[in-house]
């Protein structure tokens, strides 16, 4: 898509030029131009984006829409800048809000898409669709007296959505049962950051941390006291899957550990009015207690804040993979007509003098492309007592500890919402469990689950299938598939999936992922991680080396974070297996 924007905008760019020369009756090519200004660029440019738009309304031979064609405009112009810089009109204006304070007025459920009509996916505790007795699972039939065929999931969370304490109707076909008419009343729905904390035993606390919104050091805090309270000596914290958010909130969780008056983070930008120094302004919580930090790759902006910032103060240790790499700041602007514009207005360092930002957005290649800051180009860095860091390329861990990875069995049942649908029925068939440590999967269970699975018919190719099939069509364009069409077959019959064998090779993989769903439904956000938790590598990890105050001390006074060689490796083949994850995403 950007290369196909990109591609229009310089075919109207030269054709503007053009249009220009020939209106003015001179060969722009034989005439030297004087170096225009900046300003007088923007003058110019804006000044053709007006008539092109005018020109367009007045002749286009069908009518356009002003403010569908506007939009893409801008969505294209800022696809040149990079992913975070966004415009929102007045109408999403509730989305922006959603994501910087985690609040908005609903009735806290997560919808989806399936066979063309819109269904629950989870709701969330003590909310008002928990309250009303909806279901993960209930199909909607109408909201508010409005049939929801034919809608989209953002037309029917529109729908949901409106004033705190107003009461919208709604109608689900729930599976097992049939029309099931319930009355919500909405509120203000403030999703928790601090999903789940407890203690990990005796000694050690946890505290899962999903987003930093400013609600983050309030739960965070509280989470940490309470733990406190019940004796913890060490602590981990969970900010896998972090995307980040707030970085106010960020400095002032970093300020519970560490002493007053240490810098935390400091923002450069173009203009120096955005040059920030965040110091810990506070007094401390705690400034010796042992800390491990989480982290992989889909953590992080704030989340990486905190876990690079703990790491340069040498304060924690950091376990997991390396993090995502974002170290822009951004900020919003109003615009005319109840729009705004979130921008990239600075990049953050943290205390060793590294930024984190793994691409750069001003590069790119000949296609059009962001490619990452390759480890040549990136500069080494010491954290507080010495030890080598390098910026470009995220956080790199301590500690490595690879992410499992899946059997592609059961992404595909995931995927496909086989194992949803199962739970769904599982659900009608168990009332209740009675606690989160007795969620668990019976062999009566598991051989009930791949009964389902034959009887909804699901089928899965594997990449090799795939991969045969992309060969198969290239031997026909070349020619040559006939005379090699018996090897195609006999190599087509070797490597198609055996659905029995695979179900019952990959039971412990796929009975994993069946108690997540069981325990969504049950026990909700913190159920799921409760899960997660009975084998969970990293938390694993974390605690050997929080109960060895030797290994944990070593780790922070080593010359260099994490075993360059081993991590290398692993890295890449981390990377290779995202890039196949995204394939078989698309």
């Amino acid at each position: 898509m950007y290369k196909c924007r990109t591609f229009i905008g310089l075919l109207a760019a030269s054709l503007l030029a053009g249009s220009t020369a020939y209106a003015a009756g001179t060969d722009s090519s034989a005439v030297a131009k004087p170096k225009e200004s900046h300003d007088f660029q923007i003058s110019k440019s804006l000044d053709i984006f007006n008539s092109v738009f005018k020109e367009l309304d007045l002749f286009y031979v069908d009518t356009i829409k002003p403010e569908e064609t506007v939009k893409y405009g801008i969505d294209a112009m800022l696809a040149t800048a990079d992913p975070y810089t966004t415009y929102f009109p007045e109408s999403e204006m509730k989305d922006l809000k959603f994501m910087t304070t985690g609040s908005y007025a609903g009735v806290g459920a997560v919808i989806s898409a399936k066979d063309k009509k819109i269904y629950i996916t989870e709701i969330y505790e003590d909310k008002p669709a928990y309250k009303a007795g909806l279901r993960a699972g209930d199909v909607f039939v109408s909201v508010g007296g409005v049939a929801t065929d034919g809608k989209t999931t953002s037309d029917v969370s529109q729908m949901l959505r409106g004033e705190p304490l107003t009461t919208v109707k709604v109608v689900v076909d729930r599976p097992g049962k049939g029309t099931v008419k319930v009355d919500v009343v909405r509120e203000k729905i403030v999703i928790d950051p601090v999903v789940y904390y407890g203690m990990l035993n005796s000694s050690v606390g946890f505290i899962n941390l999903t987003q930093f919104t400013d609600q983050s050091f309030s739960s965070f805090h509280n989470a940490f006291v309470a733990l406190k309270a019940k004796g913890m000596k060490s602590l981990v914290i969970d900010l896998r899957n972090n995307p980040g958010g707030l970085l106010s909130e960020a400095t002032r969780i970093l300020n519970m550990f560490v002493p007053k008056g240490s810098k935390l983070v400091y923002t450069k930008g173009k203009d120096d009015k955005w040059n920030t120094t965040y110091n810990a302004t506070e007094a401390p919580v705690d400034t010796v207690m042992p800390i491990a930090v989480l982290v992989n790759r889909n953590s992080a902006s704030a989340a990486e804040i905190v876990s690079g910032t703990l790491q340069d103060l040498d304060r924690a240790i950091v376990i997991g993979e390396r993090t995502y790499g974002k170290g822009l700041v951004q900020t919003t602007r109003d615009l005319p007509y109840g729009g705004s514009l979130k921008v990239t207005i600075s990049k953050y360092y943290i205390p060793s003098g590294r930024c984190i930002q793994a691409i750069d957005y001003a590069k790119r290649d000949k296609d059009g492309f962001v490619v990452r800051i390759p480890d040549s180009l990136t500069h080494e860095f010491k954290t507080l007592h010495g030890r080598i860091v390098r910026d470009g390329c995220g956080v790199n861990p301590d500690v490595f500890v690879k992410t499992e990875k899946n059997a592609p069995i059961s992404f595909y049942l995931y995927s496909k919402n086989v194992i949803f649908d199962y739970v769904t029925r599982y659900q009608q068939l168990h009332r209740s469990i009675p606690t989160e440590a007795d969620v668990k999967l019976t062999d009566a269970d598991y051989a009930d689950f791949k009964k389902f699975v034959k009887e909804s018919g699901f089928t899965y190719k594997t990449k090799s299938q795939k991969t045969l099939e992309k060969l198969r069509k290239l031997a026909e364009e070349d020619g040559c598939l006939e005379k090699s069409k018996a090897e195609f077959d006999a190599l087509a019959a070797r490597i198609s999936p055996d659905l029995d064998a695979d179900l019952e090779a990959n039971r412990v993989d796929i009975s994993k992922y069946i108690c997540f769903e069981i325990a969504r439904r049950y026990f909700y956000q913190r159920g799921v991680v409760q899960e997660q938790l009975k084998d969970d590598s990293g938390v694993n990890k974390a605690l050997e080396i929080l109960l060895d105050h030797k290994s944990y001390v070593g780790l922070l006074t080593k010359e260099k974070v994490g075993d360059e060689a081993a991590d290398k490796e692993e890295q890449k083949a981390e990377e290779d297996d995202m890039t196949e994850e995204e394939g078989e995403a698309e």
